[in-house]
């Protein structure tokens, strides 16, 4: 046999046995990352339903920040998020079938979730937050943490902790609310 049919052959084999994984795998992380698939663990159903009534759901502009868009890296990031997706999957499911729901501790969780946060995830959606002419306080205050000084570094969640995941008996209309005002204003 030739040589360039043989690598032909080769080619066409790993074609036919790439494409079905690569989709297989695709689907399943599409299909994994709906926040209704992140609730259907019965530890994560406060946090799906305290996300339901945040202004991360219900805002004027009309778009939804999902789980994944906070608590994984920019799908733009492909290894690094199929990584944390994957690494976070495994954890996730683990904790559910060796520890359960009795064991898991919300609080707990709350404040890992936070320590691992870093600026970028919510720079994703938030990229225009240096230009709020009708709020000049707010964009100083995103000055000093986009342009921080060494020392000075602070994250995004240390002034907006209580956005998200908070008890509300009331869905949170961002455009009903009063004045936001951070944490650490």
């Amino acid at each position: 046999m030739k040589r360039w049919v043989k690598a032909v052959l080769w080619i066409a084999l790993g074609v036919v046995l790439a494409f079905p994984l690569f989709s297989i795998s695709y689907y399943t992380m599409v299909r994994t990352s709906t926040p209704r698939f992140c609730a259907s663990c019965h530890e994560i159903q406060f946090a799906y339903n305290t996300w339901k009534t945040s202004t991360h759901t219900n805002n004027a502009q009309g778009f939804v920040a999902d789980c994944m868009d906070c608590h994984l890296p920019a799908p733009h990031d492909t290894a690094e998020f199929f990584y944390a997706k994957t690494l976070h999957g495994i954890k996730d499911i683990v904790v559910h079938f060796v520890q359960g729901a009795e064991a898991y501790n919300r609080a707990k969780a709350r404040e890992a979730a936070y320590a691992s946060f870093k600026n970028d995830q919510c720079q994703k959606c938030h990229r225009n937050i240096l230009y709020m002419p009708e709020k000049r306080g707010a964009m100083l205050a995103h000055r000093s943490v986009v342009y921080a000084r060494p020392g000075y570094e602070k994250r995004c969640v240390d002034c907006h902790r209580n956005l998200v995941h908070v008890a509300r008996d009331r869905y949170g209309y961002k455009q009903l609310e009063s004045n936001y005002r951070g944490l650490g204003l």
